[in-house]
């Protein structure tokens, strides 16, 4: 049987939980197992089918695969185990994080004791149909011979369904270029340019790092902080707003969407701590009339660590002006990072507490953190 580059029809469900991350990862993993997701339908929202529990989620998309269909099938059972879901045999329905089933695999007919497509039942699902019209309007079933336009008008399922503005993307790039601009921020050492990096090469973005290390106030300041606060603050801020007008305004077709180990706004919260009641007066000012000439981020990432590991990972990537840093001007540091995002509620902000994580040696973990902003995103937006 020849299956390089076969088209295969898939319907994604979910009422459990955090639904449309369960359809959004579900289509990143497919995308990356099972070959390449073509097409995403618009979600549905609709009511239970068979049974009662809460509303589902529900969409169908389109995989290009070379996969036999048995292996396909196989790792729809598998995402559908690693989102916690296990297919009890005779159970009836039942409420579920994840429903993968395969539509069609090409115009094949096949009938096994595990298998069999076309899925025999969805012309008689409005919930499949319509998105499935939606992304393949002219595609014919191949055993019924028609189209799943004319399907759709002759099924009698009434089950009321309502389109949502949810947008699932078929990968992880697709998902961050539609968010345009995101922020990873943190403490001194919490490892924001070292995620920033990672997120810009594996997903083709645009890096902007801040440019600290040119800073010549910077080992001053840490020697003398009551004398070299102010120009600092100053030169960082001059700094910051020039790199931000200029960097993310500036479209580069090749990249994706920007990623920055840094936002413009933490220049307030450091002056808030360095600078005397009268210097920040004078400095929130400035600030303000330069803060809302900048591009504000879609999403604003904020990495958690405990105090004790900042001072640890300072202490290991050995820069001489930051040594001999106090475990209290980090802690008033990261107060100050949390009452901002607190008082800023129109803030899409995320807190990950990455201390038990390493994402530069072990994979699962980077991909967990890409989750939680992926997760969270969609929560917000559903």
């Amino acid at each position: 049987m020849k299956t390089q580059g076969v088209t295969a029809y898939l319907s994604l469900g979910s009422n459990l939980g955090n639904r449309a991350f369960f359809l959004q990862k579900a289509l990143f993993e497919l995308d990356r197992r099972a070959g390449r997701v073509e097409q995403v339908s618009p979600v549905y929202r609709s009511r239970a089918w068979g049974f009662e529990g809460g509303d589902f989620l529900n969409a169908c998309a389109a995989v290009s695969t070379s996969l036999p269909p048995e292996a396909l099938l196989e790792v729809l059972l598998e995402l559908e185990r690693e989102a916690g879901r296990e297919r009890v045999p005779g159970a009836g329905y039942r409420s579920r994080t994840l429903d993968l089933d395969l539509l069609y695999y090409g115009d094949l007919q096949l009938r096994t004791e595990t298998l069999v497509v076309p899925h025999p039942r969805l012309q008689e699902r409005r919930f499949v149909l319509k998105p499935l019209a939606d992304i393949a309007p002219q595609v014919y079933h191949p055993a019924l011979g028609r189209d799943h336009r004319n399907l759709l008008q002759e099924c009698r399922d009434d089950t009321p369904l309502e389109k949502t503005p949810l947008r699932l993307f078929a990968n992880r790039q697709e998902f961050f270029s539609d968010l345009g601009f995101v922020a990873v921020e943190g403490n001194i050492g919490a490892g924001k340019t070292t995620l920033a990096r990672m997120m810009a090469e594996d997903l083709n973005a645009k890096l902007i790092l801040e440019r600290f290390a040119d800073n010549p106030f910077l080992p001053k300041f840490y020697e003398d902080p009551a004398r070299f606060a102010f120009p600092l603050e100053l030169s960082f801020l001059a700094d910051r707003y020039q790199q931000f007008i200029e960097d993310t305004r500036q479209l580069d077709l090749f990249k994706s969407f920007v990623v920055s180990d840094y936002d413009i706004y933490k220049s307030l919260i450091f002056a808030r701590i360095t600078l005397g009641e009268e210097e920040f007066k004078l400095y929130r000012k400035l600030f303000g009339f330069m803060y809302q000439e900048v591009r504000k981020p879609r999403l604003y990432v904020y990495l958690y660590q405990r105090t004790e590991r900042l001072l640890d990972q300072i202490a290991r990537r050995g820069r001489d002006y930051e040594r001999g840093i106090p475990a209290d001007y980090l802690e008033q540091i990261q107060k100050g990072y949390f009452d901002f995002m607190r008082n800023s509620p129109e803030l899409n902000s995320l807190v990950i507490d990455v201390g038990d994580l390493d994402f530069v040696t072990r994979p699962g973990d980077y991909a967990s953190v890409l989750d939680q902003m992926v997760a969270h995103t969609l929560q917000r937006n559903g």
